[in-house]
This record gives structure tokens, sequence and C-alpha cells, in this order.
């Protein structure tokens, strides 16, 4: 063989290698490190199901370190952990202040944090990007809800500082004026430690707003939790947006609705910026008012909130014939003609977009066979296994959140060639199983149950009443879990299901959900 074809075929040789190489690369997504709100299921858990749908491997600090209900985390750990060799090759990070700085956020409502340590810590944090400047750094924080975490010891309190709280601030009338004074009297220094936590609160708000404008944070949602559009908590969003406008954030920051769905919302951005997709998608309401509806725990309508959403996944609204994504969204008062409408909408998008359910009916209605009925009918239609995402839990913001950062994980992971159809099917069923089953049948009899046994209060259980609220949830959620698996995924079977109360409370389930393929 003379020189020139030599060289030639060495040059072909060598160009080869390098497109295998970069074809081996794209194979396997850089990692995520993601530092959650808390231990919840949806803060923490989900997140990490996230990452097992698109092969991507979703880094968090140790445990032990994250705290759990009451117990605050370890921040001074988690942002040592941050800069660790845990973090290192890490393409994002996707981080919670409230965890970094306070512990988390039940920690974040009380002033057991001084105001000069919160700074230091937020500071800290924005100092990471010293040690990963080329990875994409996101923060989430929370504005301070309006209500205290309520437990059985501080019941009374809670529902005084509520009521406080929800007032217009500075009051309007008379008769505000003379509430909130009766309430600032009886309340005293309890009051005084809860308008002192809001006030640092705000202030670390406004130092991650600086920190993203000097370059620290690429990213930067501030999530005000459950809160309507009257209450303490609107002077501290005008003011943030005031900053917003003076540190000319664009993009690279948003003040929303919502707090639980926040981290899901970045790590699911993360994983589409991996792919290299910026998705167009489409919204497509049951009922004709549907974009009006409005949630009594956020500030803004549901149509705002989801464009909030969209925007915050690193995704474009289209509601065009282009989209890539096409996401469902059920509002209260739906008629029966406008569902059967809606559910044929549905599946005409399935073989050609990713497709995406919110059921928002839990607004409006105590009626629990009102909120089954959707998911019933996507049973019974056969598509419940053929969408790509599901959500219907406490809020607008929680519900879709959660639907859009599953259905962008899944479109970002059949695009990168990592796409885990069993993960993704563990995560289905998971929402069904909580969001269907749990909140819609079983919840409400466990509760009934334990008024039945003089255990009155719900949201903090200890000894006797937390062994019987597990086992009861244990053993009526299980059977719906199994037939929802049967009539859902048929081509799978349970290979370890195990349920639990993550917190000693009713108001959520935790199922770890290990699907194996049906014998043949």
């Amino acid at each position: 063989m003379s020189g020139k074809p030599l060289r030639t075929m060495i040059a072909l040789l060598g160009a080869l290698t390098l497109a295998w190489a970069t074809a081996a690369a794209k194979s396997t997504p850089a990692p995520i490190a993601f530092v959650p709100l808390d231990d919840r299921p949806v803060t923490y858990q989900l997140p990490l199901m996230l990452g097992e749908i698109a092969g991507v491997d979703v880094r968090t600090p140790p445990v032990a370190l994250i705290g759990h209900y009451l117990t605050p985390g370890d921040p001074d750990a988690i942002l040592r952990w941050l800069g660790g060799e845990r973090t290192e090759g890490a393409g994002a990070l996707v981080v919670s202040s409230d965890m970094a700085v306070y512990g988390g956020l039940v920690a974040a409502r009380v002033d057991d944090t001084p105001e000069y340590t919160a700074v230091s810590r937020i500071r800290r944090l924005g100092a990471v990007r010293a040690d990963r400047p080329d990875a994409w750094i996101a923060v989430f924080g929370t504005v301070m809800r309006l209500a205290p975490t309520w437990t059985p010891a501080t019941a009374e309190q809670t529902q005084l500082i509520t009521q406080y709280a929800n007032l217009p601030d500075p009051p309007q009338t008379a008769e505000e004026r003379e509430k909130a004074d009766g309430l600032a009297a009886g309340l005293g220094p309890a009051l005084q430690r809860y308008l002192a936590a809001r006030r640092r609160d705000a202030g670390v708000d406004l130092w991650m707003l600086q920190l993203a404008a000097q370059g620290d944070f690429d990213r930067v949602v501030l999530g005000q939790d459950d809160a309507g559009r009257v209450g303490l908590h609107v002077k501290d969003v005008r003011a943030l947006e005031r900053a917003q406008r003076l540190f000319d954030l664009g993009y690279r920051s948003s003040i929303e609705p919502g707090a639980d769905e926040l981290g899901m919302t970045l790590l699911a951005h993360a994983i589409a910026r991996e792919a290299n997709w910026s998705p167009r998608i489409a919204v497509r309401y049951s009922t004709p008012q549907g974009a009006r509806t409005q949630d009594p725990l956020e500030f803004t309508t549901a149509d705002q909130t989801i464009g909030h959403l969209i925007a915050l996944s690193g995704s474009t609204r289209d509601d065009g014939p282009d989209h890539d994504v096409a996401l469902f969204v059920r509002t209260p008062d739906t008629t029966v003609g406008e569902e059967q409408a809606f559910l044929d909408a549905i599946a005409a998008e399935i073989p050609s977009h990713v497709v995406a359910v919110a059921d928002l009916s839990f607004l409006m209605s105590r009626d629990m066979a009102a909120q089954r009925q959707l998911t019933e009918e996507l049973i019974a239609r056969g598509i419940a296994g053929k969408i790509d995402a599901f959500a219907s839990w406490n809020t607008t913001a929680n519900t879709v959140g959660t639907a859009i950062a599953e259905a962008l994980t899944v479109g970002a992971a059949k695009r990168m060639g990592t796409y885990d159809d069993r993960a993704h099917a563990q995560f289905m069923l998971d929402r069904y199983a909580d969001d269907f089953a749990f909140h819609g049948t079983v919840r409400p009899a466990l509760n009934r149950a334990l008024s039945e046994r003089d255990v009155r209060d719900h949201t903090l259980l200890f000894d006797d009443a937390l062994s019987f609220a597990d086992h009861f949830n244990r053993a009526e959620l299980w059977p719906h879990a199994l037939r929802l698996l049967t009539e859902v995924y048929p081509q799978y079977r349970d290979a370890g299901l195990t349920i639990t109360l993550p917190w000693e409370r009713t108001f959520e389930t935790k199922l770890d959900v290990r699907l194996d393929p049906g014998r043949p």
C-alpha cells in the first residue's frame, strides 16, 4: 500500500475513533448533584426516580444530612458536600437554598437560624461557583408561607398566627386593624419570632438574587409557598420583584407559586439541557374557562402558574401544531361531554407527542368519586399506561410541576438513548397509587379510623397511633397498588413493593415500587 492511501486510511480510522468516542460519551449523561428541599417522597424520592428514567446519576448528600420532618438537616455539612469529590464532574448542581441555609423547608419557617448565619451560608453556596466553574448551577428557594408548621403542641398558636398573616398588610379597615392588634397582643413573643423568621428569609432571598446577578447562579427560582392573593407575603414578593428588575436578571430568575415541585422541575431542566433539547409545550384544558382556574393557595391563575413552570423547565409554550409535549389539564366543573372530548384528545396525541396529564379536579371538590373519575377513565380506555406523565396532588403548581418534570425527562431520555421503560413505569405506578388510590380512597379512610380511635390531630402521630396508621395505610393501599399494576402495566409484575408513612402524619405516603418483566 502506497503512502498516500495509508495516510488516508489512518485519517479515516482516526475520524471514526473520534466519532465513536463522542458517541460513547453521549451515551452516558453527566451526573447531576441534587440537594433536596427535605426528605419527603415528592422532594427527595421522585427526583431520584427521574434520574433512573433518564439513565442519569443523580447524586444527593447522605440521607443523614438531610434531616427528617421537625429535625433539621445539617446545612454546613451539605455545603461541604457540594464542594467535595461527589460533585466533581457534575454537569449541573440543583440546590435547595432552604436546605443549604436552614436545614429544610420546615426549618426555614422558624427563627432557630440567626440571620448572620443564614447570610453566611447563602454566600458560601454562591462560592461553590469557583470550584465548579463549568457546571450549570440552579438554586430554588421559597418565600415563607403564611401558616407556620402545624403540630399538636402549637396548634392554637399556629391558628392565630395564620389568621394574623392572612390579613391585608397593612390592614385596610377598622375591623381588620382591631383584629390585627388583638392577635398581636395575645400572641406576644410568638408572633415576633414568626415575623423575625419572615424578615430573615426575605433577606436571604434577596441575597440569592444578588448572587445570581454576579454570576454565581445560572438560574434562581423563589416559590411562594401556600399563600393566596392577600397577606404578609405580598410585600415580600413585591420587594423581590423590584430586586429582579434592579439586577436585570430576566429569564435567569422567577418568583412563582409553589415549593415542593421546584426541585423536580429544575432537575428535568438540567436533564433536558444534557439532551440539548428545549421543548415546546402545548397546554390543553378540559373546559373553556380552565385557564382562569384559581387555586386558593396560589396568587396566580392556573394558566399563569403553568406558564411559570414551563419557563422554569427550560421549555417554551406553543399551543400550535408544532409542539413537542402536550400538557392536558383537567380543571374542576368539567362536564361529561367535555370529559369525553378531553379523553379523545389525549388518545389522539399519544402516537406522535410526549403526553402529560395534570388533574386539578381536587381543587374545588370534596367529592372523592369526582376526583377519581379521570384516572378510572384513563384505565378504562387503556391509555393510562401509554401517557408519559400523570399527577394530581395538593396544588396547581405541585401537580403541573410534577407532570412537566416527568414528561421532559422521558422526552430527553429518549433523545439521548438512555430511556428506561421500567423506571418510567415505576414512576407512573407510584403516581397513580399515591395521587389516585392513597389520596382518593385510603387517606380519607385512615383519617376516619384515627378519629374513631380518638386521635383527632393527624399532623404528628406518636407511638400506638403511628403504628396503627402505618399498618392501616400499608394494608389498605397494597391491594390498590397491585390492582393498578395489573390494569395499567400488565407487562410487569411486582418485584418488591414497600409502603410507609414517610413523616409521622397522614398527609402523604411513600411507595418503593420495584417491577420486573412479567412471565411469558
